[in-house]
């Protein structure tokens, strides 16, 4: 007779107190063809920090193709997929997240989003026959990048700032230091038979780039914290993507914006694949507020200091960890 060995708990992450609500009509749903759409996104950002695009205008085929190529790889035997790794920090990687002993029921692939990279790093990944799954990471972020510098563009312009490239043109610069992410969350249910439900895939945090823009199959799992600290779950959606307001723009908004907090359980029967883009400046890029959004008077509520600066503090510390705390000047009080 055969006995199954029971999975190690304590490589595993718990919610015990998850009493997350539906949240299906309350999320901001921007429809960027429209004429408001400057309006719709300030607004989404001031009330949510989170809000999902519609008309988007990537080609369904891009996500489609990448999703088809991101599932041939993970259903890979673990040893082979270990060889295209480990991330250090891009790569493969499983299970552990950052250097601190964040964990969660995730595998992953990260990636510097520029296309020289991408083919460097896709021979490692897929030996010989690297050709379809670069073109499909390149078609896809080519054409999400683009919907990144729209959606900021309109950010800029729904604020009142005249110039309208002010967030986007820090995307446009060659060291841009924009990343690429595949996560991908296997079924849970062998590891809940043995425990309980509300298995963490990835641990509560805040992005630290200017946005983030997510897109993931038809499988649930996402969910964001309120500004009363209700989390509550985001309906999947695969034709539409989402857009996290990071820590960085929150920031250049001087507190008006404020980054989400998020996280995702893993599903107990479905697999969940999501790819991320995350829009970030050059290492030497000064994060501050914009003096174009700040009132007569107003101060900074930051202290001055370079993305290289905040990145190195980010990758310093826990998922959960309060990044920004750190950058905020004390009070006269």
């Amino acid at each position: 007779m055969v006995v199954c060995s029971k999975p190690a708990l304590d490589t595993f992450s718990f919610i015990n107190d998850c009493k997350p609500t539906t949240f299906v009509s309350g999320i901001p749903v921007i429809d960027l063809s429209r004429p408001d759409a400057k309006t719709l996104v300030v607004k989404a950002c001031e009330e949510f920090g989170f809000f999902k695009v519609i008309n988007h205008r990537v080609p369904i085929e891009f996500m489609n193709k990448l999703e088809s190529e991101a599932l041939k790889f993970f259903s890979l035997p673990l040893l082979q997929k270990e060889e295209a790794g480990p991330a250090n920090p891009f790569g493969y990687g499983h299970k552990k997240i950052g250097p601190n002993g964040d964990i969660g029921w995730i595998e992953y692939i990260l990636l510097k989003s520029n296309p020289e990279f991408i083919i460097e790093k896709s021979l490692s990944i897929f030996g010989e026959n690297p050709e379809m799954f670069c073109s499909a990471v390149n078609d896809y972020i080519s054409s999400v990048r683009m919907m990144a510098f729209e959606i900021l563009e309109l950010l800029a312009e729904g604020l009142g700032v005249e110039q309208r490239n002010v967030f986007s043109k820090l995307l446009m610069e060659e060291e841009s230091d924009c990343l690429f992410r595949i996560n991908h969350y296997p079924p849970s249910s062998e590891v809940q038979a043995w425990s309980r439900p509300n298995i963490i895939g990835f641990g509560e945090h805040t992005d630290p780039q200017i946005i983030s823009v997510l897109r993931s199959n038809n499988t649930s799992g996402l969910q964001i914290c309120l500004r009363d600290g209700t989390w509550v779950s985001v309906p999947s959606d695969q034709s539409s993507f989402f857009i996290n307001v990071g820590d960085s723009l929150q920031v250049m908004t001087n507190g008006r914006f404020k980054s989400v907090k998020h996280r995702v359980l893993a599903n107990g029967m479905e697999s969940r694949l999501s790819m991320i883009y995350f829009a970030g400046p050059t290492l030497e890029e000064k994060i501050v507020p914009l003096p174009s959004l700040m009132k007569e008077g107003e101060e900074s509520l930051y202290k001055e200091f370079t993305w290289c600066e905040y990145k190195k503090s980010v990758y310093t510390a826990r998922l959960a960890d309060d990044r920004l705390v750190q950058f905020e000047k004390l009070s006269n009080c």
